[in-house]
């Protein structure tokens, strides 16, 4: 085994999470898995980054448990750093939001985040070192009428990333939630006039990313907000 740090990205997909993966392969000195319900999709991104890909439903604490379980036998004491990337959103009025769906959306917003920390937590505590990133969004901090589920789930998010940071720095793990306040750009969202700044760049975000890992812990930073200049806020 060297020495090689491993980055765990759960809730991979073609957008910020992507650009997260690229990021961290051209930093150098990282092993990249990423995590995703459709492991399937991502063989392009593992192709160009040299990724490993894992099934892994963040909703599911036995898929959970297995997943950290699997790169610890392929990767023993190499975690380092774990990114909760999984959103979903469910918007409607309060009258007729379909319990069922806004229950679904709980789970990935905020239980799978859950999961996941409480994993990564056993394993970066024992070693005294590592990083724990949450994706935040606007209605981490903001509830948006129509959009209570979402709201929920990226209050409870937040509030995990708080509680987190508070009991686990003391134990040399850095906690840190990043409120993306603003749509990202993504292969399938055209960039139109006359505002294409209205949209972040996912490898600007991932900088982002990139710098809370690296952050010395003498100045640990606990949120970050990232919006283009143009957005309101």
């Amino acid at each position: 085994m060297n020495n090689t740090r491993l980055a765990l990205i759960v809730g991979a997909g073609d957008g910020l999470s992507a650009a997260l993966a690229r990021a961290l392969a051209r930093d150098g000195g990282w092993r990249v898995a990423l995590a995703s319900r459709h492991p399937d999709r991502l063989e392009g991104l593992t192709r160009e980054t040299g990724a490993a890909a894992f099934a892994c439903d963040a909703r599911n604490a036995g898929e959970v448990e297995a997943l950290f379980e699997r790169l610890d036998r392929d990767h023993p004491g190499a975690l380092d750093l774990v990114i909760y990337n999984p959103s979903v959103r469910v918007a409607g009025a309060i009258t007729e939001l379909d319990p069922t769906a806004v229950a679904d959306a709980l789970a990935v917003n905020a239980f799978g985040g859950f999961l996941v920390a409480q994993q990564a937590a056993r394993r970066l505590v024992a070693r005294g070192s590592g990083t724990i990133l949450f994706t935040g969004a606007s209605a981490s901090v903001k509830g948006y009428a129509r959009s209570a589920p979402f709201a929920m789930g990226k209050f409870a998010l937040r509030g995990l990333a708080q509680s987190l940071a508070r009991e686990l720095a003391p134990q040399g793990v850095h906690v840190a939630h990043i409120v993306i306040d603003g749509v990202i750009r993504h292969p399938g969202r055209p960039v139109t006039e006359p505002a294409p700044d209205a949209l972040l760049a996912p490898d600007a975000i991932a900088q982002n990313y990139l710098h809370l890992a690296r952050q010395d812990r003498s100045a640990w930073t606990w949120e970050i907000e990232l919006r283009p200049w143009v957005e309101r806020f």
